[in-house]
């Protein structure tokens, strides 16, 4: 191999991989699942105002300070931080002073309050009147399956299932919970009356 080519082949190749640790880097992708699926995946589900934070330009986690308003979910303590990866690209998310969050989160084993982006934040003013009010229907539905449809025909195969269709022209099922039935079946609810059948 001549110089000539030997100087072209390593600026190649640096560059080369520089673009593939960057496209590894941008590799955050989170499954598509209804609310109330990441509802009952979290350990803790809060309203809390942020009052602080920032990176520290390393790669630890970011460090929130949160006002806890309501505990829809969780061990029943006050949590005054939530944690989130450092950068976007390892699902970190960004959370804006002096606003109000839904956050569903998880425990680490040190007890902190951790969230990625493949969980659920909501500036609570975002969310809907009945998005609101589902929060108290949720947890009456984690035992089913939410199962979403992608492509029209599409169906459940067990009782315990409800059928996630948002693309069809129809009120979005963020806008319901799948509650379990006194009969052991699930179906959509947005009765908030609802005593089961």
């Amino acid at each position: 191999m001549t110089w000539l080519m030997k100087s072209f082949v390593l600026p190649l190749a640096l560059l080369f991989s520089w673009g593939l640790k960057e496209e590894g880097a941008q590799a955050c992708t989170c499954l598509p699942m209804h609310p109330q699926e990441v509802f009952c995946q979290a350990d803790v589900v809060i309203a809390a105002k942020v009052v602080g934070g920032k990176a520290d330009g390393s790669l630890n986690p970011i460090k929130y300070d949160i006002q806890q308003i309501t505990n829809f979910k969780g061990p029943e303590r006050l949590f005054h931080a939530i944690y989130t990866p450092s950068s976007s690209a390892a699902c970190g998310i960004t959370l804006t002073n002096g606003v109000d969050y839904l956050l569903m989160a998880r425990l680490q084993s040190d007890g902190s309050l951790y969230i990625t982006s493949c969980d659920f934040y909501q500036p609570w003013d975002n969310l809907s009147a009945t998005q609101k009010r589902l929060l108290h229907l949720y947890g009456l539905g984690c035992d089913c399956k939410i199962t979403r449809c992608a492509s029209h025909p599409c169906g459940i195969s067990s009782r315990t299932e409800c059928l996630w269709r948002d693309f069809f022209p129809v009120k979005p099922a963020r806008n319901f919970a799948c509650i379990k039935r006194r009969d052991g079946s699930c179906a959509w609810s947005w009765d908030f009356s609802f005593k089961g059948r």
